[in-house]
């Protein structure tokens, strides 16, 4: 195992920063790395904004669902899919003809540019001995929060990131076990419930050693937990008004 893989085994999510500022040189850096990600097309269909201002992150943690980190940690990134741009390139080139930017595959394409670029961004901030936790939150209020942030038409923001130097020391969160995830020449079903039976057990262990016996429910329950709860069902709407047709 390599140094740069022993590190990606080693993530972390980060909640809690020390007071030590994250510097614009640092965030460059970081943001950087995170552009030379694989992008479909090379069409690089992400933005990423950096809010350091304490007003503005502190109004961000709110609509995010109160999390404090937010608003507490030196630098949150909102990494946003971006089609706007390339919007722009179209009317100035070939502004008479029809274009396909509100699509489906486009919404898809640009979606995971962001993803990827920001994993990138991750590994590198890693790297550099910092900490890093995503937002999904951010889509809770994602009107407000576009507002907030001044998104474009054809712009939505995907995840946040909050960065900064580890203030904690959280424990390694075990993941399913590779059979699970990994399969050779097509999609094999069988054993798939009894690696998910495998992965329940170690999770309950993890959960009741990390919240001192106040909680070990299998991963497969939470998850269906989870599954039964409706959540951000306005995002279909939101993402239409922002020119995406989803078809």
């Amino acid at each position: 195992m390599n140094e740069t893989i022993s590190r990606m085994m080693q993530h972390r999510s980060i909640r809690k920063y020390s007071d030590r500022p994250v510097t614009k040189d640092l965030v460059e850096q970081i943001v950087s790395a995170g552009q030379m990600a694989s992008s479909s097309s090379n069409v690089q269909a992400y933005s990423v904004i950096a809010v350091t201002d304490a007003a503005r992150k502190a109004k961000l943690a709110e609509l995010c669902g109160d999390q404090a980190y937010v608003a507490k940690c030196p630098v949150f990134l909102v990494w946003c899919a971006d089609l706007s741009r390339l919007k722009r390139a179209a009317e100035r080139h070939i502004p008479s003809q029809a274009t396909y930017e509100g699509t489906m595959e486009n919404f898809i394409v640009a979606t995971v540019d962001a993803a990827l670029a920001a994993q990138n961004a991750a590994v590198a901030a890693e790297s550099l001995g910092l900490g890093i936790v995503y937002i999904g939150g951010i889509r809770n209020q994602s009107e407000q929060v576009a507002s907030l942030l001044e998104l474009p038409r054809l712009a939505y923001p995907v995840f946040g990131m909050c960065l900064g130097y580890p203030d904690q020391d959280p424990g390694l969160r075990p993941r399913l076990p590779l059979p699970a995830v990994l399969h050779w020449n097509g999609y094999d079903a069988a054993g798939q419930d009894e690696q998910v039976a495998a992965y329940d057990e170690v999770m309950s262990k993890y959960l009741h050693e990390r919240t001192g016996g106040t909680k070990d429910t299998p991963w497969s329950e939470l998850m269906a937990e989870k599954l039964a709860q409706p959540a951000r069902l306005h995002m279909r709407e939101f993402l239409r008004k922002r020119g995406f047709k989803l078809k």
